[in-house]
């Protein structure tokens, strides 16, 4: 092969020729392949489809001719049923025409029969039913006889042991009349006891601080002594110094020296004696105090023994009362039966007798007669009595029953909700809905007074003081601001109880006006109070209530000074390692001896603090407690300044400076809602530890 031209060699032209024929031999017998195949398909289409068009033209014909022959076989058995149901029908209505006049036949003989049966029956029944009546008649009229002359001599021995019991009845009602009038009688003995001894120990409280108060002026005089010796003194002292300096002190110092030495040795001698007897009657006051604390003490014993024993007293009587007046609803119940046990009149003998019924037989119109029977002729029902009697029993049980699960849940420590004690509003609502306040007698008041008073026995436990401190004072509130004495003209005239004399008692009565009762949950109480008219009993019971939120408040408060008593001896001498280092402030104190006895007495503070915080307590209770025991403290570190000489040094006045800032410090800390005047009753002793720190500076 060149570039432009192919080269072949000998016979290569052959052979491609040969290929070329071979080539087109076999594409021309394909083409002829296509065409005959075409045309074979073609013939064999137009084939299938006459025979088809032949074959539906058959099979319609033979359709038809089928379809034609069906028609005329149902037409057939068409006319053959109709035909066979007319023979039958035909038939079946010629037989039941006879059978119907057939049974027509029968059902009129038996219809004879029967009625023929039943007028015979009607007939013997009525002849039966006036022979049996007649019968039962006589029978009736004799028993009736029997039962009223039994009735009549039973009636009479029944009243006549009734009147036995009536005698019997009242003379018991005289004897517990008798016993009710001596109980009264020991109940007003007592009460006048126990007021007599309440005028004395007030009397003694106020003797006591007319003694307390000229003691105090008796020391300012011996002060103001001391103070205008010692200006004297100094006086005299620079009159020496400028005589000294003028004249020659050979001559003159011995004549100064005397006359100096005579007037302070005097003036030593007085104040001593002073001393001494001021001393002598501060003991002769403590000797009086103590013995008067003992007799009040005891006169307190007495006065609780007296106390539980009117209440006892009064329980007994209130018991007698409901005796008394179930005896005489009895007595009552009784006559009312004598009255109505009179013989019964005779009856009418002649009875009137209804139309008889047409019954099968004639014990219904025997029995039709007796209902008709006047009712006087059976035995006189007793009245009701007998079930209001139960029904008033059963109304006391189930008021004995409330009130035991009142007690029974209360004498638990409920907490409280929402800062408000649960226990004390669960009585207060459930005296409200007994309507306990407005009852004449009851003995819920005493239940709850005895519950209160067995409760507040463990003394030394503050958190349960301050839990019924918190209950029995919000109680106080609620009765206070509901309870309103009865003026009706109608209820029997009671005495009301006396008014408190005592200080708490005043308190109490002030919490209306006092700007703090609002911390009591007073938004919440005021919702549930409701105005009512109370009588003698529920007066009596807020008075005795008022008595031991006092007690209460006095076991607390004496609980804290009991602790702190041991602690204020303590406190009036500096330690022996304070003597060598100069207590300068309250900080300095507090950082030195973090654990000293000072430190102690804030602790305790803290805790009853606490306490009562938990526990709710009124903020004025809370200002009293810590404003009296502050008090305590201002007059016991005052008197052992007076007592020990050896307390009344520089370094003692520091620690004792020091110790009443860190009480200014607590005040200031538990602030004015429950501290009040608490730093302000330190007045006394705070001067004397001023006085103390000057002099000696």
């Amino acid at each position: 092969i060149g570039k432009t031209k192919v080269f072949l060699r000998a016979g290569q032209m052959a052979d491609l020729d040969a290929r070329r024929t071979e080539v087109l031999g076999r594409s021309a017998s394909i083409i002829q392949r296509k065409v005959r195949s075409y045309l074979s398909r073609k013939n064999y289409i137009m084939l299938r489809r006459s025979a088809i068009h032949i074959q539906a033209a058959c099979r319609g014909q033979l359709a038809r001719t089928v379809y034609e022959s069906m028609r005329r076989e149902a037409s057939c058995l068409r006319i053959q049923r109709d035909l066979r149901m007319y023979l039958a029908k035909k038939a079946y209505k010629d037989m039941c025409f006879s059978a119907v006049c057939i049974q027509t036949g029968m059902r009129g003989m038996a219809a004879r029969n029967e009625l023929r049966f039943r007028r015979q029956t009607r007939a013997s029944i009525l002849i039966q039913s006036h022979c049996r009546k007649y019968l039962a008649r006589l029978h009736y009229m004799k028993l009736k006889k029997a039962a009223i002359t039994t009735q009549c001599a039973w009636r009479g021995k029944v009243a006549r042991r009734e009147l036995r019991k009536l005698k019997m009845a009242a003379r018991e009602t005289g004897a517990l009349q008798a016993a009710k009038n001596k109980l009264e009688k020991q109940v007003e003995e007592l009460t006048w006891r126990l007021q007599l001894e309440k005028r004395m120990r007030v009397d003694m409280e106020e003797a006591k601080t007319q003694e307390n108060a000229k003691l105090q002026s008796a020391l300012q005089e011996m002060q103001l002594q001391f103070k205008e010796s010692k200006e004297k003194l100094m006086k005299e002292i620079e009159v020496a110094k400028k005589e000294a300096e003028k004249v020659p002190v050979v001559q003159e110092v011995p004549v100064i020296d005397h006359a100096v030495v005579e007037e302070l040795t005097s003036e030593n001698e007085k104040l001593k004696t002073l001393v001494s007897s001021l001393e002598k009657k501060i003991d002769e006051t403590e000797k009086k105090f103590e013995e008067t604390s003992k007799i009040s003490e005891e006169r307190l014993k007495q006065a609780l023994e007296a106390e539980s024993k009117i209440v006892q007293l009064k329980t007994a009587m209130h018991r007698l009362e409901e005796k008394v007046s179930d005896m005489e609803t009895e007595n009552q119940i009784l006559r009312q039966q004598s009255l109505l046990s009179t013989p019964i009149k005779k009856m009418s003998e002649h009875i009137s007798a209804p139309a008889t019924q047409s019954l099968e037989n004639g014990h219904h119109v025997i029995e039709e007669n007796i209902s008709n029977e006047p009712q006087s002729a059976t035995p006189v029902k007793k009245l009701g009595t007998e079930s209001d009697s139960k029904l008033r029993r059963s109304h006391i049980e189930h008021q004995h029953e409330n009130v035991d699960a009142l007690i029974n849940c209360v004498a638990k420590n409920l907490g409280y909700c929402n800062g408000k004690p649960v226990a004390a509003f669960t009585i207060y609502k459930c005296l409200l809905h007994w309507k306990s306040f407005e009852a004449e007698r009851t003995s819920v008041f005493d239940r709850l007074i005895q519950m209160i008073g067995s409760a507040i026995e463990n003394e030394d436990d503050n958190d349960h003081m301050a839990y019924w401190l918190s209950n029995t004072s919000t109680l106080l509130f609620l009765l206070q601001r509901s309870l309103k004495a009865a003026g009706a003209s109608g209820a029997t005239p009671h005495k009301k109880p006396p008014t408190a004399t005592s200080l708490f008692g005043r308190m109490a009565m002030g919490f209306r006006s006092s700007p703090s009762s609002a911390n009591l949950a007073a938004a919440a109480a005021l919702a549930v109070v409701r105005q009512v008219e109370a009588k003698y009993p529920a007066l009596l019971f807020k008075q005795q209530l008022a008595a031991y939120v006092e007690k209460i408040y006095g076991i607390i408060r004496d609980n804290l000074k009991k602790e702190l008593s041991s602690l204020l001896s303590l406190c009036i001498q500096a330690p022996r390692t304070s003597k060598g280092s100069v207590l300068r402030s309250g900080r300095s104190f507090g950082k030195d001896s973090a654990s000293s006895h000072w430190q102690s007495i804030i602790d305790s503070l803290n805790t009853l603090l606490s306490t009562l915080k938990q526990n709710f307590v009124p903020p004025v209770l809370v200002q009293k407690i810590f404003t009296q025991t502050f008090s305590y403290i201002n007059v016991q570190l005052f008197n052992s300044l007076l007592l020990r000489r050896e307390c009344c040094t520089f370094s003692n006045g520091e620690y004792v400076k020091a110790g009443l800032a860190e009480l200014e410090l607590w005040c200031c800390q538990a602030k004015e809602e429950y501290a009040g005047s608490s730093w302000d009753e330190l007045k006394h002793i705070r001067q004397a530890v001023g006085f103390l720190v000057c002099h000696f500076t």
